[in-house]
């Protein structure tokens, strides 16, 4: 799995850990991650949480025969942060056949909460 043109490259993010049942990831707090005010966007805080969870839905199918895409995300902000690194966790709630549930921790260097997701990921039929 490639990151290259990506938005996980352009946000510039990397993999820490790649697992089917726990996936880490790493991201900037910088001008491309930032908001106007200079503060950590919520928008690249989902985009990190997504990333992650789709990352961990890959590890669960049969690339040859499936395909996930996220169908739905949620997340709460909870603490702010202007620069460093903020680093996302995402584990399984649920594995199903059709649909896959991530729950995605979102911390700073500190291990204090920043954000934390849920996201909803189908699985479909790879098409020929």
């Amino acid at each position: 799995m490639s990151l290259e043109n990506t938005l996980m490259e352009s946000l510039g993010m990397e993999v820490i850990e790649a697992q089917a049942d726990r996936v880490a990831l790493k991201m900037p707090v910088d001008e491309r991650t930032h908001q106007p005010m200079g503060f950590l966007h919520g928008g690249a805080s989902v985009a990190l949480a997504e990333s992650a969870a789709s990352i961990g839905s890959y590890l669960n199918i049969d690339p040859t025969q499936q395909q996930v895409f996220g169908i739905e995300i949620n997340a709460n902000h909870t603490k702010s942060v202007r620069s460093g690194y903020v680093y996302g966790t995402a584990t399984p709630l649920h594995l199903g056949k059709n649909t896959m549930v991530w729950e995605i921790k979102i911390e700073d260097k500190d291990h204090q909460l920043i954000s934390i997701s849920r996201c909803t990921v189908g699985v479909v039929p790879r098409k020929p």
